[in-house]
């Protein structure tokens, strides 16, 4: 009975106290990263980067945008009129706190939602609004209620909710709900909550209402995708996400964790494209200038990606043995891909030259493979461009003609003008030069590069860092390019210079990438 009993908890624990089943389930996406990851510090749109990003959130799938706060400033709510007259399917969403000439500034901007809110927590109704809970029902009451009757559909959250005292926040939703609220937000504004007790919470809620009920997490302790997933198995129907899980200090919950772990494990829809969450997640790092950790889950480059040994031969053998299986590379736009490392295996080695067209034998196989150990073993990166070259000196193959050779590069930059570089490379034996201007002297070599480079390569991933001390430091920068057929390639270089740094670098890169199409390798 004990090894019963103990299965039974476990299968409590894993499939929920009901075995639930949630296929035929649908929750609505509620992107914020136009309002609250905008509240990211340091990070700031500029019109047109919120325009794009509408519209790649928009083909990506999400059901509702927040676009902004209206009241907050002219150029907010003229932005916000701007995404609203973009005509893109979602709904768009404006915030508003608890005062009518809040609501009235989000229905100058023409969204299709507002989004009130008011404090409702001890801590926060004494030291910023300083009323009573009393005066907090009569507020929510007749702000829901001034919203619902001029304006239509309204979202009403209970601000600091998971530090509500779950009597008077009850009572705060209940009264939303009867002045007309067609959903209520659950926010756990300061990211204090956990798993265990988010799910209970937003149950005991769904019992006092008969409105949607909504989510919204952040991340204070690393919690906001769990929270958010715990909600939804509490009885929510809409998530509030942003891409990359940015926003107030340590962000929110991130839309292609939630989305997938709600596909993939739960198996409840979304209507969400996954395959295009991994270049919205590049549009929106891009334009916030907030790097994308490695190991990000779902689209991190090393999300998919296999080093140790053991990995990635049972990944050449199948993919689900070190995968999700649940969840492909495919499935969110992503690429799976063998990496070199000091625990690297003889099967991911094998596997890689021969995608390159170089054939070796075992006693060379296992040179290589040390070569490598012993490069990365020194802490340095072993790229593709390293493996190529390791297996041309030791299996005595003449490397091929190189399809770039760079000849000079010149860079033009000052305080008041735009950076430009100048490049001058052979191309197939063809001498070339191309000047292009860019967000700084790097970004500029590297246009100017790219568009001499034979058919359409894209850079992907940057990476710089010093590798010595003092005001000569050598820099050595790593960078992904990614070929028309999908395939990444990387490549390094090192410098004084940062920027011939750079550009070495990628005519290494593209190199990689002309030298796999060799015919005969």
């Amino acid at each position: 009975m004990g090894l019963e009993k103990s299965l039974q908890k476990w299968q409590i624990a894993f499939f929920g106290d009901k075995g639930t089943d949630y296929s035929g389930k649908r929750v609505t996406i509620f992107d914020t990263t136009l309002r609250d990851g905008e509240q990211t510090p340091g990070v700031s749109f500029t019109l047109e980067q919120k325009i794009s990003i509408a519209r790649q959130l928009s083909d990506l799938g999400v059901d509702v945008i927040e676009a902004g706060f209206p009241a907050s400033s002219e150029g907010e709510a003229d932005t916000v009129k701007r995404i609203c007259e973009e005509g893109i399917r979602p709904k768009v969403c404006g915030l508003a706190r608890a005062v009518k000439s809040d609501v009235d500034s989000c229905i100058d901007t023409g969204v299709d939602m507002v989004h009130v809110f008011i404090p409702t927590s001890k801590i926060q109704r004494e030291n910023t609004i300083r009323k009573t809970h009393a005066q907090v029902l009569d507020i929510t009451g007749d702000i829901v209620s001034y919203a619902k009757e001029n304006f239509g559909q309204v979202m009403f959250s209970p601000m600091d909710a998971t530090r509500t005292d779950i009597k008077e926040l009850i009572e705060v939703c209940r009264t939303a709900d009867a002045a007309g609220a067609d959903i209520i937000n659950i926010p756990d504004t300061v990211g204090v909550c956990i798993p265990s007790a988010m799910k209970p919470l937003i149950a005991a809620i769904r019992e006092n209402v008969k409105c949607g009920i909504d989510v919204h997490c952040h991340n204070d302790f690393g919690l906001a995708t769990a929270n958010t997933v715990a909600a939804v198995e509490g009885g929510a129907d809409q998530v509030q996400v942003t891409v990359n899980g940015i926003g107030e200090r340590a962000g929110n919950a991130d839309i292609a964790q939630t989305v997938m772990i709600m596909k993939s494990v739960l198996g409840i829809e979304t209507g969400i494209c996954t395959e295009k969450l991994v270049e919205t997640s590049r549009l929106v790092s891009r334009y916030s200038q907030i790097a994308v950790p490695p190991i990000q889950p779902v689209v991190g480059e090393n999300a998919f990606s296999h080093e140790s040994g053991i990995h990635s031969h049972g990944i050449i053998s199948n993919p689900s043995t070190f995968e999700p299986g649940v969840m492909t590379p495919e499935m969110v736009g992503h690429k799976r891909r063998l990496k070199l490392g000091k625990h690297v295996g003889k099967h991911a080695v094998r596997q890689m030259l021969e995608d390159a067209g170089i054939k070796t034998d075992d006693e060379q196989l296992d040179m290589i493979i040390l070569r490598i150990k012993e490069i990365s073993g020194r802490g340095k990166k072993v790229t593709e461009s390293d493996l190529f070259e390791i297996s041309d000196s030791i299996t005595g193959i003449h490397p091929a003609s190189k399809t770039i050779v760079l000849d000079d590069i010149s860079i033009f930059t000052g305080n008041h003008a735009i950076p430009t570089a100048s490049v001058k490379a052979v191309v197939r034996g063809n001498k070339m030069v191309c000047s292009k201007t860019g967000d700084g002297p790097v970004d500029a070599a590297m246009k100017a590069l790219l568009a001499i480079a034979p058919g359409h390569v894209d850079l992907k991933t940057y990476q710089v860092e010093a590798i010595s001390g003092g005001s000569e430091a050598l820099g050595c920068v790593t960078i992904e390019v990614e070929d028309p057929k999908g395939r990444i390639f990387d490549a390094s270089a090192s410098n004084s210079d940062i920027v011939i740094a750079s550009a070495e670098a990628m005519v290494n890169a593209l190199n990689v990438v002309y030298r796999a199409d060799e015919p005969g390798r």
